[in-house]
């Protein structure tokens, strides 16, 4: 089988903790538009930028950094990573990626979620009361949006809609949407019963463990009247690459533990040490920091109890000098992903019954 690899980013602000500097938004869109680029020449299959709406992260408006890169790269897929639904406008959603989408030539995807922070529910004007319902009221009208140009809607959270044309229609018939969860088993099973793919986030723990979330996955399909095996299922994670592990461990840990300690602080979470970021690097940890040889092993052991056909990772775990994340980035293209699908193309191969 086939495995999409790809990178995606929240375009982290924070100083760096190792000098203290903290570059403008206007260098890192730059820095941004020139990782995109890379990754589309080295042949990655798709890049995703995640919302959200504060200080620390630069990227509040995924879709138009995404319609600037599709102007500079060739083939490599657009995505969002993730549009949060629950706080935004499904029309304008369905709208922009769809520009998108004649933009790049059919490249754009959306990949929907509840988001991990809370500050785009007061900032417009919405509950967190209403957290659940949201999401679910407006995943339905944006999969209307796309199945029908035409659309009358009502819900209880949104205006409705009577009999109105959405455009532009996109390039892709339908435009891909993907639903992205953090582990939440009743997310899991919508995302099988309605059909649509899966993206789960693997930040922490053992990723064995998140195995049985797959198979509810492809339970809930069948019970939807799908075919599982049409259904992709990805796995976004965290990792960091250099020549060694120990450089890769020793660039990727102080931004890393700032960005997480950060968030822990909010969250209730004792600070990250070294040796949970260790322990977390092992084979059976969530974190692929490492040499290029260790993140091929984790991904290929990860793809015997997922069996999934995308994999993407985050870099930018807090702010990285530009120079050893585009480095990071070359090592995915030119020596991890060759090394995964040549694996994955043996067993394919090895699977196939013999001729008669």
């Amino acid at each position: 089988m086939n495995m999409e690899l790809g990178i995606y980013t929240f375009g982290d602000l924070m100083a760096d903790p190792t000098n203290g500097v903290r570059i403008s938004p206007q260098q890192r869109i730059a820095n941004l538009l020139e990782e995109i680029e890379l990754a589309d020449q080295l042949g990655l299959d798709v890049f995703g930028l995640g919302e959200h709406h504060r200080p620390d992260y630069l990227i509040s408006a995924p879709d138009v950094i995404l319609a600037a890169a599709a102007t500079r790269t060739q083939s490599i897929r657009l995505t969002s990573a993730v549009t949060v639904l629950s706080s935004e406008d499904p029309v304008r959603v369905f709208q922009r990626f769809s520009t998108l989408d004649l933009l790049s030539g059919g490249r754009a995807e959306i990949m929907a979620g509840r988001g991990s922070f809370i500050e785009s529910f007061p900032l417009f004007g919405y509950d967190l009361a209403d957290y659940d319902a949201l999401f679910s009221e407006k995943l339905d009208l944006l999969l209307a949006l796309r199945s029908q140009e035409r659309i009358t809607w009502q819900g209880q959270h949104r205006a409705p809609i009577n009999d109105r044309g959405v455009y532009p229609r996109p390039l892709q018939q339908p435009l891909p949407v993907w639903i992205a969860v953090g582990g939440t088993p009743q997310s899991v099973a919508r995302a099988g019963v309605l059909g649509l793919p899966l993206a789960v986030a693997i930040i922490g723990g053992e990723p064995e463990r998140f195995a049985p979330l797959v198979h509810l996955y492809r339970d809930a399909a069948v019970e939807g009247g799908h075919d599982p095996a049409s259904l992709p299922v990805g796995i976004n994670s965290h990792g960091f690459i250099a020549e060694t592990s120990q450089e890769a461990a020793e660039i990727a840990f102080p931004p890393f533990a700032d960005a997480m300690s950060r968030i822990g602080r909010e969250r209730g979470w004792p600070p990250t040490t070294r040796g949970q970021f260790e322990a977390q690097r092992k084979l059976r940890g969530a974190l692929f920091v490492g040499s290029p040889a260790e993140v091929v092993e984790k991904i290929l052991y990860q793809h015997e109890f997922f069996q999934h056909d995308r994999f993407m990772i985050q870099f930018s775990v807090g702010t990285l000098p530009h120079d050893k994340l585009m480095k990071s980035i070359e090592l995915f293209g030119t020596k991890v992903a060759p090394a995964v699908r040549k694996a994955l193309a043996s067993q394919a191969m090895a699977s196939e019954p013999a001729a008669s």
